[in-house]
């Protein structure tokens, strides 16, 4: 790749001009024609990485592609041999290019093609080389097949389970699961190692509830394989369900597991040694086994892990770190340690580097006669060795060229001449890796040649800024030279500059600069012009623009728009209806000076912009037109609006620090201007960018404005009245203030390191109105804060010094001022900054602990000596964790909190611990820059306090009976749970019952109560108790059995009208049924009654003792005669006589039936086997059947 070191840009086309000691390189323009003429060296564009591994069941391509003219030929060598493409039928070559395309689609190896590829592009002027490309087919091999044996292990003893995956390329991904394809849990027990062992710190006897087996995951096929899965037996003392399955010490000890002190399963030994190439990431790992599994701590000898790409991996058992550079080499140790000790092992890191280029050499264009060098420097661990080759050969045996000279990792050309072009290799290796680069070297002679398109016309507006191009090529590199209507001056400076690629800038084009413009390109070849024809337009201004306008509905409005433009530009005026282009219609009229609306309407309203516009600029206007619905509103009810905007800006009683400014009000549209908002623009520091000046009383229409030198003030004005704010008016004219030395120094600084050896000095820098003059500059100078000491100074221009290679914290005296052209602004004050600050050397010492209560702690420490602190101390901090609870087999999370103590001082207080805990402690200070190295790691137990609420009371009810609770034990207990005490009390509505308490069991959960209520709800309050006393209450209500209204009102339930309601609709129910049932019967004959209506029934009858009614069939002809005393009313009502007859001794024969009127026709009768007695006359009651027969 040829670097571009300057551009030019016509049509695409550009080239780039470098000049070194010894080196004159040219880039062949990207101009097709001057491509096809030039002759150039073949160069590698593209090709495969060196090592390429492809998917066998893909075809394979080898990817080698150039440029150069003539158009390279292309060739391969393979395993250092030439390989013959055109012998194998599976192997083609591309059109016009050198990739290699190996098919197997009809069948084929792919791993009878692998092998190191390399690539020769090839033309008149020198061979280019790819990259050695070693060609591998992916493999996925099938894990061996192999017994595995039921391992045995005993119960808190250290395993690991070997993988020892098939050997894949690439490597594959290892992950363990069960062969049922659950994911194997890892934490800091039980994790895997980056070779893919499983290894186990201490197994437990929950380790055998799986099978392990690793499997391996093979990236291009997509496939896994699996291994015969492991299947442990652990031996154990006790029975796991005795305890629970926790990871705490004394889960350890209630299962009678030894304790134990660290030792390393991976790596072996107290040291070890990696090698790691730069550029890589380093992996460092240690594994350890122990009871309790150990926490794993990395250090590095001398200093800190390196900052910025240092990763702790799998639960802080291995260390990455990324993009490893020779800075990273050392000794790293890692530190094994549980509550039994510890253990430290130490890896020896060397960090080695394949080559990389320092000075990678760059293609070569030169003209004959002139000299050039290339440069092939490269590093690496060891170092490199560089050897150049000529076309693919060792320069050694090349043919020899008396204008090269090879020194070394340079080769030096003098006074080149044509037929000296090749393309020369370097190879830089060492036994970790190998560069190979490409530049070819190029020797033309070529006459100027002017690359743009002859008798250009450039057409610009005045007072813009301009360019006139002319690209131009040569070789040697022409010079090239402006000239204006043939004049013998050359164009450079003032309102000119001639740039190196050709182009001659124009700053501000004015009439006067019209013209023809030639541009002349010379070598010693000979020499190329071309001319620009130069001209310069009166710009596009709408002189006069549409202004806000109420009009009534149906009136005709005009818009004018009335434009100025240069007389041979032509211009087009177009219209925007609310920023959208404008559809005229019939009623709308776009004349020669503005827009015509006929019998407006409604959605006439809106914003009318009118854009004027010629092929070089173009200018717009904008107006808002408001439209009143009822013609006959007048003006005085019109609503309010924002007013116009003020018009005619004037300058007058111009001076060094102040001008007038005159404007004529628009109009207020109904509110009175209230102020007029003046503000400026000034086109140095912020062009376009407009600022609040100063705001006056909306009476006036003048004022006199305070200026600031070396300004180029332009201004404008806003009216405001109670609505809003008018747009702005027009800008005035310019006025431009003289300049004068700086009348303030910047404010705001500050002086704070970065980092441990420098001081930034920052602040805030002058605006553009303090500016005063050109060249704006910043004077800093500082001091140690020493009147002894000596002032440095330096010059900037920016708002921001760092001072290097300070001392660590100390003070320093500051001093910022502003300096222009014109001078130097007043002495500055003084300020006070400091430099960076280091990490604190000492830990605070004597650590002592007070325990309060069951949750917080009194801590009181020995300050650390201020000198030790190396910056602003900041705070005391105290780190803690819950290592354990006193509670068996309770986990607990040790997440690290902290706590500060701000200042210097030596005491604070630790809050919201968990009570009846196991803490650890750290105390550090803490400065700008971070933390200082910890104390002394402290332990201290918190005693019990209250328990938190049970986890949860369910509440079910089985009947109206008993409610049935159970609860869980607490998520916290804070000690030793002595038993629950639970209150329940009925309530219904806002009545409550007696308050019942219940004193339970530590280990009960579950508990009956009997309702005395069945209508009434219940509130139950659960808490648990400890020692010191019953903690935080859970409380729930038992569902509502009734609707809650009828629960509230059930004592008044007679009174409710729905009540009362539903019962009459039930006994009308009732009696319709029953009249239906009695019509239905009376249709089957007579009736049959007693033949004697004095008659009494038998006393002794039983169906007449118990009321009971007993309807029978009166088969017998005797049965249905009548009684010889028995009468019927002609009214159809049975006499009262009769009325104390019960229906049990009715027969149930078809013969009684009711007449068309309803009367009874039927007779009584007596059963067969009774006999008859007299009736009773005393009674009074009425029959069921008389009560039927008086509704009808």
């Amino acid at each position: 790749m040829i670097p571009r070191r300057a551009r030019i840009s016509c049509a695409g086309i550009a080239f780039a001009l470098c000049l070194q000691h010894l080196v004159s390189a040219i880039e062949v323009p990207l101009d097709s024609n001057i491509q096809s003429e030039l002759p150039q060296p073949p160069t590698i564009t593209k090709q495969s990485i060196k090592d390429y591994i492809v998917d066998p069941r893909d075809n394979i391509f080898i990817e080698c592609e150039a440029k150069g003219n003539p158009v390279p030929t292309f060739s391969w060598t393979r395993n250092g041999k030439f390989f013959n493409v055109a012998k194998d039928p599976k192997v083609s070559m591309r059109r016009r290019s050198g990739t290699l395309v190996i098919d197997f689609h009809s069948g084929g190896r792919p791993e009878d093609y692998e092998g190191e590829y390399q690539c020769f592009a090839r033309n008149d002027f020198g061979t280019a080389l790819s990259s050695k490309i070693h060609l591998q087919v992916s493999k996925s091999p099938l894990w061996p097949k192999e017994k595995v044996d039921v391992i045995e292990v005993d119960e808190g003893a250290p395993l690991s389970l070997q993988c020892n995956p098939p050997p894949g390329l690439p490597e594959p991904v290892i992950f363990w699961m069960s062969s049922s394809m659950e994911p194997i849990p890892q934490d800091k027990r039980v994790s895997q190692g980056h070779k893919g062992d499983l290894y186990f710190s201490n197994v437990l006897a929950q380790d055998a509830l799986t099978d392990y087996s690793c499997n391996a995951r093979f990236h291009f096929t997509h496939t896994i394989q699996q291994k015969n899965p492991y299947t442990l037996k652990v031996k154990t003392k006790k029975s796991h369900n005795e305890t629970s399955l926790g990871n705490s010490p004394a889960m350890y000890r209630a299962r009678g597991i030894t304790e134990t002190t660290p030792s390393f399963m991976y790596p072996y030994g107290t040291s070890s040694s990696q090698m790691v190439l730069r550029g890589m990431d380093l992996l460092l790992e240690c594994i350890a086994s122990g009871v309790p599994a150990p926490d794993i701590m990395w250090y590095k000898k001398g200093g800190e892990l390196p900052p910025g790409k240092t990763k702790m991996e799998n639960f802080n058992k291995a260390l990455r770190i990324s993009n490893v550079s020779e800075e990273d080499s050392g000794e790293y140790s890692c530190l094994a340690s549980n509550k039994m000790g510890s253990i430290r092992h130490t890896i020896s890191v060397r960090v080695k580097a394949a080559p990389y280029w320092l000075d990678q050499p760059e293609n070569l264009i030169l003209a004959p006669g002139e000299d050039g060098r290339l440069v092939c420097r490269a590093n690496g661990n060891p170092k490199p060795t560089i050897q150049w080759l000529v076309n693919g050969e060792p320069i050694e045996s090349s043919p020899p060229n008396p204008s090269r000279e090879v020194a070394g990792d340079t080769i030096v050309f003098r006074d080149t001449q044509i037929g000296s072009s090749a393309v020369y290799q370097c190879n830089a290796s060492n036994e970790h890796g190998y560069l190979l680069a490409n530049a070819f070297v190029s020797v033309l002679d070529v006459p100027p040649r002017i690359l743009a398109p002859r008798n250009q016309l450039i057409r610009v507006i005045e007072n813009n800024r301009t360019r006139l191009d002319c690209p131009f090529f040569g070789s040697p590199i022409p010079t090239l030279r402006w000239f204006k209507n043939g004049q013998g001056n050359t164009l450079d400076g003032g309102n000119y500059k001639a740039h190196e690629n050709g182009s001659l800038e124009m700053f501000m084009a004015r009439k006067e600069d019209q013209g023809i413009y030639t541009c002349v390109a010379t070598n010693i070849l000979g020499k190329a012009e071309a001319q620009v024809r130069l001209e310069v337009k009166d710009p596009t201004r709408i002189v006069r623009g549409p202004e806000d306008q109420v009009v009534k509905r149906g009136k005709i409005l005009q818009l004018p728009c009335r434009v100025k433009h240069d007389p041979t530009l032509r211009v087009l005026v177009t219209w925007l209806k609310d920023n959208a282009p404008l559809y005229l219609g019939t009623r709308m009229k776009k004349e020669e000076e503005g827009l015509t609306i006929f019998g407006v309407t409604e959605r006439d309203q809106g914003d009318y912009t009118c854009v004027a516009s010629t092929e070089l600029d173009k200018d717009a206007a904008k107006a808002y037109l408001t439209v009143l619905a009822d013609p006959a509103n007048r003006l005085r009810d019109l609503p309010k609006e924002r007013p116009d905007q003020p018009r005619d800006l004037e300058l007058s009683d111009l001076a060094e620090r102040s001008v007038r400014l005159t404007w004529i009000p628009g109009d207020d549209k109904n509110s009175p201007i209230t102020d007029y908002v003046v503000q400026f623009e000034e086109d140095r520091m912020q062009p376009g960018v407009w600022h609040d000046h100063s705001r006056y009383p909306g009476s006036v229409n003048s004022a006199l404005l305070s200026l600031s030198p070396y300004v180029n003030y332009q201004f404008r004005v806003i009216a405001v009245n109670d609505v809003g704010s008018s747009v702005p008016s027009l800008p005035s004219e310019r006025y431009q203030t003289n300049g004068a030395r700086p009348e303030i120094n910047p404010t705001g600084v500050q002086g704070a390191g970065t980092q441990k050896n420098n001081m930034e000095i920052t602040w805030t820098p002058l605006n553009a109105t303090q500016a005063y003059g050109p060249n704006l500059r910043y004077i800093v100078r500082w001091r140690r804060r020493d009147p002894r000491g000596s002032w440095h100074n330096e010059t900037v221009r920016s708002a921001r010094h760092v001072v290097w290679n300070t001392p660590i914290y100390v003070p320093y005296e500051i001093k910022v001022q502003a300096e222009n052209d014109f001078g130097r602004a007043p002495e500055p004050d003084t300020y006070i900054g400091y430099s960076g600050e280091d990490y604190p050397k000492a830990a605070p010492t004597d650590v002592r602990i007070r325990v309060l209560n069951s949750t917080a702690i009194a801590l009181t420490w020995t300050r650390v000596h201020l000198d030790t602190i190396q910056g602003q101390l900041k705070e005391y901090r105290a780190y803690f964790w819950r290592d354990s609870s006193l509670l068996k087999n309770l986990w607990v999370s040790k997440k690290r909190q902290f706590v500060s103590f701000p200042g210097d001082r030596n005491r604070g207080t630790v809050s919201r611990l968990f009570p009846y805990s196991n803490y650890k402690l750290e105390m550090v200070v803490t400065n700008g820059r971070g933390d200082g190295p910890r104390s002394e790691t402290k332990e201290f137990p918190t005693p019990e306090g209250v328990p938190s609420s049970p986890r949860y009371l369910r509440i079910r009810q089985p009947n109206l009976e008993i409610i049935n609770l159970e609860w869980d034990h607490p998520e916290h207990p804070n000690g030793i749970i002595t038993g629950y005490t639970l209150r329940y009390q009925p309530f219904n509505g806002t009545r409550t019952g007696r308050t019942v308490v219940e004193n339970l069991s530590p280990n009960q959960t579950k508990f009956t109560v009997q309702r005395s209520d069945p209508i009434s709800r219940y509130r139950f309050v659960l808490r648990a108790r400890t020692q010191v006393g019953e903690g935080e209450p859970l409380t729930e209500e038992s569902p509502a059995l009734l609707d809650e209204a009828y629960t509230k009102n059930q004592v008044d339930i007679a009174t409710q009208g729905w009540f009362i309601g539903l019962m009459c609709a039930i006994a009308l129910l009732v009696l319709i049924l029953l009249i239906v049932c009695f019509i239905k019967r009376s249709r089957g004959g007579k009736y049959p009654v007693r033949d004697n209506k004095d008659e009494h029934l038998n006393p002794e009858d039983k169906n007449v003792e118990d009321g009971s009614f007993d309807y029978r069939s009166l088969e017998s002809d005797e049965d249905n005669k009548p009684l010889p005393n028995s009468q019927t009313s002609l009214d159809g009502t049975i006499k009262q006589q009769e009325s104390d007859d019960s229906l049990v001794d009715y027969g149930e024969g078809g013969e009684g039936q009711f007449n068309e009127d309803g009367s009874f026709i039927g007779q009584y009768t007596v059963k067969k086997d009774k006999e008859e007695t007299e009736g009773n006359e005393s009674s009074e009651a009425t029959s069921p059947v008389n009560a039927i027969y008086s509704l009808a």
